[in-house]
């Protein structure tokens, strides 16, 4: 089977995500199953750098505010997957984050930046932009791409099935509906039926409205998003997609995410020898200005630092946590940035609390795997959460997660109540209302485990058995690539009206 990605970033090239998280390993376990697959990314300068033995395969021309657009086909250098380049110098040859300018602000002209991604991937699924090579299946990512879908409908001769996966329904790529011309598409389509969504211009709902299958990064989450309080203003749109929306869960690329071989942590461990991550504790608190305590219960954050993932409620429950614990041991570590009053406010917490509470606001991989290793415990207290990584990557580490029961998180970490420890069923500590009492009770369950040695390694150990591997879903996506192909008569397919 023959298979396009259509994305906006791939670790390690670029990454601002999770998302990138899967378009980078996803494709390597799809490869492995058997699958002939390729990707489609914007030439932006880190992708530029990232790839091997580029050729030019076909000149667009000037498209999309871009005077010269080039589509070239390399190969990524990390890993040897193929993937074809949307070369247009005008448009994507810009240092930073790929969405953002540096004021934090939308690049102005976003909507043909990702427009034309979605067109070059539309195109080349048709088969008219490499003559070698052409897809069974179309799989869009996220909003940046999903324009692809809307293009692929659009073509009465089209034949491709059309695979769209939502990473986060919150971020919907809204533009002017006066820019609509800009696209290229029918007038038609400038209704609710389409992609108009409260008199604005939807990327998001052409990947809802014109994919043959959606798919979200959790099953939890599949379901969440068809309710009013999940579904960011789509539920309506979801609801009616029915049996076509499934979710499957993301997982861990163990070449990255892997304490045993890990080289970026102060000292290798693993389940059967568990005495390096007392290293990397002590590490991670010299590292963090933290008071060295092999006995104070160290929590930790990676984290974007926005209100979706509950960080304000960190702030509000973390007073009474750091006055609460008996000892006076209680630890916090932030690694992460975002919003500047949540920047603000952790970094105030870490001035008021030295050696107590330490911030990096920073993306930084690296440390983000130091923090992994070193931390005791890692708290995801996420208002939504399509899937989650960071709590996949710290069961791996035996770092045990305390997470909010939505989303991905209620799908992969289990609560421990007596019954679970029990039964050795146990993996991290859920809590249920977006509140800071309701964390700080969970924290503070995980703190009474921590005061039991033999507890908190059964936790662990049990954390670190678990299969989240990519294997397991490559398999699920290709089966729901079969079942694409064999809608590909019977839906998507504009008519007149």
């Amino acid at each position: 089977m023959r298979v396009l990605f259509a994305a906006a970033e791939v670790f390690p090239l670029v990454k601002t995500g999770g998302l990138a998280d899967v378009v980078g390993a996803l494709p390597e376990a799809l490869v492995a199953g058997g699958a002939d697959v390729r990707l489609i990314l914007p030439g932006l300068p880190a992708i530029l750098a990232g790839m091997e033995q580029l050729a030019p395969v076909c000149e667009l021309g000037a498209m999309f505010g871009a005077g010269r657009v080039t589509l070239r086909l390399g190969r990524m250098a990390h890993n040897g997957v193929q993937a074809y380049i949307v070369d247009a110098p005008y448009l994507y040859r810009r240092t930073g984050n790929p969405y953002l300018a540096q004021d934090g602000k939308d690049w102005p002209d976003n909507l043909q930046r990702f427009a034309l991604l979605g067109w070059a991937a539309a195109h080349l699924a048709a088969g008219e932009l490499d003559p070698g090579w052409a897809p069974d299946v179309l799989h869009v990512h996220d909003w940046h791409a999903a324009m692809a879908c809307a293009y692929v409908a659009s073509h009465p001769g089209g034949g491709v099935a059309t695979v769209f996966t939502i990473h986060n329904l919150a971020y919907q790529g809204l533009f002017s509906m006066d820019d609509f011309h800009l696209l290229g598409l029918s007038s038609r389509l400038k209704v609710s039926q389409g992609l108009e969504y409260h008199g604005l211009l939807s990327f998001m709902k052409a990947g809802l409205k014109f994919a043959h299958r959606v798919t979200t990064v959790s099953p939890t989450y599949a379901r969440e998003i068809a309710t009013e309080e999940f579904g960011c203003g789509l539920d309506g749109v979801i609801r009616a997609l029915g049996g076509q929306v499934s979710g499957i869960l993301n997982g861990v690329d163990h070449a990255v995410w892997n304490p045993a071989q890990d080289t970026q942590i102060a000292h290798t461990y693993s389940a059967k020898a568990l005495e390096g991550k007392s290293q990397c504790k002590t590490a991670l608190q010299q590292e963090m200005g933290l008071r060295v305590d092999a006995k104070a219960p160290l929590f930790a954050v990676v984290s974007r630092l926005t209100s979706q993932k509950g960080l304000d409620l960190v702030l509000a429950a973390l007073p009474d946590l750091l006055q609460g614990t008996a000892d006076g041991s209680f630890q916090l570590a932030v690694q992460g940035n975002g919003d500047p009053d949540l920047e603000a406010a952790f970094t105030a917490a870490a001035q008021r609390y030295p050696g107590r509470v330490a911030v990096r606001l920073r993306y930084d991989e690296p440390l983000a795997h130091r923090m992994m290793a070193g931390a005791d415990a890692m708290l995801v207290p996420s208002r939504f959460e399509p899937c989650g990584l960071t709590q996949l990557y710290a069961l791996c580490y035996g770092t045990v997660p305390v997470v909010r029961c939505v989303g991905g998180l209620a799908d992969t970490v289990v609560d421990a109540t007596p019954q679970s420890l029990e039964t050795d069923t146990a993996t991290g500590f859920q809590f249920g209302p977006a509140t800071a009492p309701a964390l700080a009770d969970a924290i503070a369950r995980a703190v009474q485990a921590y005061r039991q040695p033999a507890q908190w390694r059964q936790l662990m150990l049990r954390g670190m058995a678990q299969d989240f591997s990519w294997q397991a879903a490559a398999g699920q996506y290709l089966a729901l690539y079969d079942a694409a192909r064999q809608s590909v008569p019977a839906f998507g397919r504009l008519t007149g009206g």
